[in-house]
């Protein structure tokens, strides 16, 4: 099954293109937004993997959204995308959770390969605990 995807960049162009060019690779982008706040909304009402998230956007940018992407379901991976002048800000956004960064203009195989290595962290995480949580069960049953 591959990944649930939301892209989050105010260039609404590049936002299309990603998703149409994801979506020709056989990768399922749920939703594409312009800002922060519609992110949030997004992630409230519906299942994702994997967020590609720009980190210079008006109103709530990229980190911040990314502090509260991980307030509401700390599972979601989140790839950042950033311009030169920003990698500092990307390279904070790791340290508050984000996957990874890749500047922007990238390649599309290599943020293929981020998507997905993003995807395996977060199934592999999730794995483990529904296999805790059937453990944890086992245990509390009378034998």
């Amino acid at each position: 099954m591959p990944p649930r995807i939301l892209i989050v960049d105010d260039e609404e162009r590049f936002r299309l293109t990603l998703s149409k060019r994801l979506g020709e690779r056989g990768l399922e982008v749920g939703a594409t937004v312009g800002t922060g706040m519609e992110a949030l909304r997004e992630i409230r009402e519906k299942a994702y993997d994997v967020v590609v998230l720009d980190v210079k956007m008006p109103g709530l940018d990229g980190i911040q959204t990314l502090e509260e992407i991980k307030k509401i379901n700390p599972h979601i991976e989140v790839l950042l995308l950033t311009g030169h002048a920003s990698v500092d800000a990307a390279v904070d956004g790791m340290r508050l959770g984000a996957y990874d960064y890749l500047m922007k203009p990238c390649e599309i195989e290599v943020l293929l390969d981020k998507i997905n290595g993003a995807y395996e962290i977060k199934a592999g995480r999730e794995e483990r605990i529904r296999q805790a949580e059937m453990r944890g069960r086992a245990d509390r049953e009378p034998a």
